[in-house]
């Protein structure tokens, strides 16, 4: 997520990409003070809890083009966006922490997670093993991470996170949960079992050093594992990509070619296919083909964009997910005159050219 507002695993190599195009379509302390920015950052969001007939208002499905397009409530506000199974999507709200399930084929949608006053959500991410959709945001000033069940929408563990200012992303790995902290340069651990549950262990951080720009705004937002030492993380006002080995913390550059990264939110990787979300003053997802030199320690990667693909639908669009031959991103609509009653979408992006 970017200021207004806030598993994938490596598989076989997709088939050669189209030609570049525009498409259509350390553990933590408990007794850490929230201190004044963080404060003001967490508030921001936060609005009062909807009524029950705004939260479950029906959603609907239509086409734009050659994407799809899913309604979400009035006023919702989504962040974060991820597929579940059975043709789900979820989607996070910043008003009052809510997460929706909607149905990517039908457009029908439910309350999954009921909003709380105060609280915003913004990274999701589905763990298959555990059944746990993990949630990142704010209660208040306090920064939390939720471990939510897909199927029920009950809390199964809520996670304080000590002197979060701004948690923003997560991915998830076989071991770990990794957080990113927009305006802490940090990334927060989450200790799991084999079979993806959290353990008892108290959050740990692992500060960010290295090659890592360190302007006024949002920094670390974005965030996926690349490999079992490596997480790819987007420096969103730096508009820089970065390697973090998750041993050392040591930031390392990604040569980026063939665009910039202005506006660079949500990432998703499959295989070596990277899909950067663009929203503000992009409104649309930049498509790059990852590839490494060497080994270990020395192991340098780059980025070489493909294509852009964008549609008229897009809104200031901030994170995306796969889920049945589309590219689902959510349409943040940062900026909007009015985001208690404005219209969000989901908005569902061809893959086939």
């Amino acid at each position: 997520m970017t200021t207004p507002r806030a598993t994938t695993r490596s598989r076989p190599s997709p088939a050669r990409p189209a030609p570049r195009r525009a498409v259509r379509l350390a553990p933590v302390t408990l007794a850490v003070t929230a201190t004044a920015v963080a404060s003001a950052l967490a508030a921001a969001p936060a609005s009062a809890a909807p009524t029950a007939a705004l939260a479950n208002r029906p959603a609907t499905a239509a086409h734009h083009g050659d994407a799809r397009v899913l309604a979400l409530p009035a006023g919702f506000r989504p962040e974060g966006v991820e597929a579940g199974p059975g043709g789900r999507l979820f989607a996070g709200s910043l008003a009052d922490g809510r997460i929706q399930v909607l149905d990517r084929r039908t457009g029908e949608s439910r309350v999954l997670l009921p909003g709380v006053t105060g609280r915003a959500l913004r990274g999701l991410r589905y763990d298959g093993r555990s059944g746990l959709l993990w949630a990142v945001g704010n209660d208040g000033p306090t920064g939390i991470v939720l471990a939510v069940r897909a199927r029920t929408g009950s809390v199964e563990r809520r996670i304080e996170v000590p002197g979060a200012v701004f948690l923003n992303d997560l991915d998830v790995t076989r071991s770990a949960v990794w957080v990113t902290d927009s305006r802490v340069d940090r990334l927060t651990r989450i200790a799991l079992r084999g079979n993806g549950r959290p353990t008892s262990a108290a959050p740990a951080n692992l500060p960010i050093g290295g090659d890592w720009p360190t302007p006024e705004g949002n920094r670390a937002n974005g965030i996926r594992a690349l490999d079992r030492h490596t997480l790819l993380v987007v420096n969103s006002t730096g508009a820089v990509l970065r390697t973090v080995d998750t041993r050392t913390g040591v930031a390392t550059p990604v040569r980026v070619t063939g665009t910039t990264l202005t506006g660079g939110d949500g990432l998703v990787v499959r295989g070596r296919t990277l899909y950067v979300v663009r929203g503000t003053g992009q409104n649309s997802v930049a498509q790059f083909r990852l590839s490494a030199k060497g080994h270990g320690k020395h192991r340098a990667w780059s980025a070489r964009h493909v294509r852009d693909l964008t549609d008229p639908a897009l809104d200031v669009p901030s994170t995306a997910a796969l889920a049945g031959g589309r590219l689902w991103a959510v349409n943040a609509r940062f900026g909007v005159a009015d985001p208690a009653t404005a219209a969000y979408q989901g908005v569902g992006l061809p893959l086939g050219r």
